[in-house]
C-alpha cells in the first residue's frame, strides 16, 4: 500500500489565474488548510513544457516549493474535445490568448467542430481534465488525476465560473458549468456534489492528504 504524506502546513496555490485560485483556495479552506497564491507571492509563472495536464501540474507546483521553500499545490486542467482528438487539452488557456479571452477560445472551440461536422450532441462529446500535485520543498509529490465527462452546447450559457464552463454541459445535468452555483459545481460533500473534474481530483487528494478540521 502506497504511504502518502499528510498536508498540514499552509499551502502555496501555484497558479495565477483568479478563477482557479478560488475554486482551490474554497476546496482548501474545507480541510481547514490556509493558502497564498503565487501570483501573491510574486513567484514567476513557469513554462508549462509538459506533454501531459499531470507533467504541467508537476512543473508549476515543483517551481512554486522551489521559489517559496513552502509546500506547493497546482492544477493542470482543461478541455478535450472528442471531435478534435482531444483538443484544445493541455493548450486549453493558451486558445484564450495572451488577454485569456474565453470567448474567444469557446468560438474556436465552435468553429472547429463545425469544420468537422460535429454538431449532434453525441459528436459534441467532452471530457473536463484536472490533474493536481503537492510538491514539497524536499522534493517529495503527490500527484492524483479525475475527469468529468459532458457534451459541449452552443451557444454558451450562463457567467459564472469561468474559462469554458459556459458551454460545458455534465452527463446527468440540465444546468452548463456556467449556470451552477460554486457549491454545485465544486462544493464538496455534504455542502456540495463535488462535481467538477477538480473536485473530483481533490477528493482523491483529500482522501489521502488530508483531514477534516
Amino acid at each position: 500500500m502506497t504511504s502518502h504524506r499528510p498536508i498540514e502546513d499552509r499551502l502555496v496555490i501555484a497558479t495565477h489565474n483568479p478563477g482557479k485560485l478560488v475554486e482551490m483556495r474554497d476546496l482548501l479552506a474545507t480541510y481547514g488548510v490556509g493558502a497564498v497564491s503565487a501570483g501573491e507571492l510574486g513567484l514567476p509563472e513557469p513554462d508549462e513544457t509538459g506533454t501531459t495536464f499531470r507533467a504541467n501540474a508537476r512543473i508549476k507546483a515543483q517551481s512554486a516549493a522551489k521559489a517559496s521553500n513552502m509546500a506547493s499545490f497546482a492544477d493542470d486542467s482543461g478541455l478535450a474535445a472528442d471531435a478534435l482528438n482531444g483538443e484544445p487539452g493541455i493548450y486549453s488557456a493558451r486558445w484564450a490568448g495572451p488577454n485569456k479571452d474565453f470567448r474567444f477560445a469557446m468560438n474556436e472551440v465552435q468553429t472547429r467542430l463545425m469544420k468537422v461536422g460535429a454538431k449532434a450532441p453525441e459528436r459534441r462529446r467532452a471530457q473536463f481534465v484536472s490533474a493536481l500535485c503537492v510538491c514539497w520543498p524536499d522534493g517529495h509529490l503527490e500527484e492524483f488525476e479525475a475527469k468529468v465527462n459532458g457534451t459541449l452546447v452552443w451557444p454558451p450559457r450562463g457567467d459564472k465560473g469561468f474559462g469554458y464552463d459556459p458551454m460545458f454541459l455534465p452527463d446527468g445535468h440540465s444546468q452548463t458549468f456556467g449556470e451552477m452555483s460554486s457549491d454545485d459545481k465544486h462544493g464538496l460533500p455534504p455542502r456540495g456534489r463535488g462535481l467538477s473534474h477538480r473536485a473530483r481530483a481533490f477528493l482523491k487528494l483529500a482522501e489521502a492528504c488530508l483531514e477534516r478540521r
